[in-house]
């Protein structure tokens, strides 16, 4: 016996007991060489322990862990329940031993137990999640504004007044507002206020790093007078000319029109003592590239991969989103990791009809496919983000009946593309 079938037959792959949190914080942090301060691993402990949670042990020894929080995302038409993955560590004295893939195997047993048909992540790794089946299904743009002279726009700003509020205030002045336009784009979660806290505003200081990259504290910036919904919100950070130019760092923007839009990205192109405004999550066809007069002016620096997709549960997925098109294909789907998702089905969907059903049937079928993919495809299509088309021309889906996937990239289109602001 290997030293590996050693390990593989000692290592045990169980529910992580709440005892043993800190050990499993230990052992992530080890893996991400990480030094979180008290505040930081406190948060950290509170996700894992609310959340699912897989440890691999090899004897009395903590080796592997594996995580996901609870949370609900926007799919075309809908929402459905979504395991977050994180925490994902291998010990490196045990790596390559089969333990991750254990754990994963785990990890979707518990999510299918747990309701959520989808489970998504943001990779340290990109390589690594392929072969569970994720695949990538938003993307965002870098922004970058040159701010040493007025923002030219081609439509005129909403003329509503800008004012900066309290961020202790914002999210429950501004949950309404980001809960109307989340219907607008898939890929998106809700959010409760401890998120609202510490995931979007870190009104806590508990994110790693804060505060040692030279901005300021976070300012909030909504559009609107007082005891009014606000028509769009901007979260920001500051940092003033010293070693380089002032810059603007906006880490969200919510309008509810291209004015109100217009308005908020004229304000932050104007602050004083900073010249470029840096928006790291921008969606690919943000309204802003469109408004900008001189797109000398507002240039996309950087575009990159943002969140991954899988689909647990192929059937739910499919028949809980909304569709834009009428489509009825079978298709042939791989599935490695999760084979009931496996086989050959037949995919009838169309739009929402009064009168009828919403939604999309999938069944078991014996006839000949029009499409041969893979779930991680599937994955990638499902928000409406990748047209199924560019997996084929690389030769990663296979069509076998002439305009199958033109019908199918028809149905899964979105008015809008997905996108996902959030980073963990």
């Amino acid at each position: 016996m290997t030293t590996d079938d050693a390990v593989r037959a000692t290592t045990d792959v169980r529910g992580l007991a709440e005892a043993d949190l800190d050990r499993a914080l230990d052992l992530s942090y080890t893996v991400f060489h990480l030094k979180p301060g008290d505040r930081t691993r406190s948060f950290h402990r509170d996700l894992l322990r609310d959340g699912l949670r897989v440890g691999a042990y090899d004897g009395e020894q903590l080796a592997g862990l594996a995580g996901a929080h609870r949370r609900t995302m926007t799919v075309p038409g809908g929402q459905l329940p979504c395991a977050a993955v994180d925490f994902v560590s291998v010990l490196p004295t045990h790596r390559r031993r089969g333990i991750l893939n254990s754990m994963m195997d785990d990890l979707w047993r518990r999510c299918a137990a747990d309701g959520r048909p989808l489970a998504c992540l943001w990779p340290s790794e990109s390589a690594i999640y392929g072969r569970y089946g994720f695949g990538v299904a938003t993307e965002v743009y870098r922004i970058e504004i040159d701010a040493s002279r007025p923002l030219a726009l081609r439509a005129a700003p909403d003329s509503r007044p800008l004012r900066l509020i309290d961020p202790a205030e914002a999210p429950a002045m501004l949950a309404p507002r980001y809960e109307a336009t989340l219907p607008q784009r898939a890929g998106r979660f809700t959010r409760d206020e401890s998120w609202w806290r510490a995931g979007a505003l870190d009104l806590d200081g508990v994110r790693m790093n804060a505060g040692q990259d030279g901005f300021g504290p976070a300012r909030v910036v909504v559009l609107g007078a007082p005891g009014e919904q606000p028509g769009g919100y901007a979260f920001y950070r500051t940092r003033g000319p010293g070693e380089g130019p002032g810059v603007v760092r906006v880490d969200e923007l919510e309008a509810e029109s291209a004015p109100a839009a217009a308005a908020l990205w004229s304000y932050l192109a104007s602050i004083d003592l900073t010249s470029t405004v840096r928006a790291e999550r921008r969606p690919a066809d943000d309204p802003l590239l469109y408004l900008a007069a001189d797109r000398d002016q507002v240039r996309v620096t950087g575009r990159e991969p943002s969140l991954w997709l899988r689909l647990v549960d192929v059937r739910t997925a499919l028949t809980d989103r909304s569709w834009a098109a009428p489509v009825d294909l079978v298709l042939d789907l791989r599935d490695t990791a999760l084979p009931a998702n496996a086989g050959r089905f037949r995919l009838t969907a169309g739009p929402a009809d009064p009168a009828g059903p919403v939604g999309a049937t999938w069944e078991p079928t014996d006839e000949a496919p029009d499409i041969s993919l893979d779930v991680r495809e599937l994955a990638s299509c499902y928000l409406g983000g990748t047209p199924l088309r560019h997996f084929v021309h690389a030769g990663l889906a296979t069509e076998h009946t002439p305009g199958a996937v033109r019908r199918l990239d028809a149905a899964l289109e979105t008015a809008w593309l997905p996108f996902t602001g959030e980073n963990h």
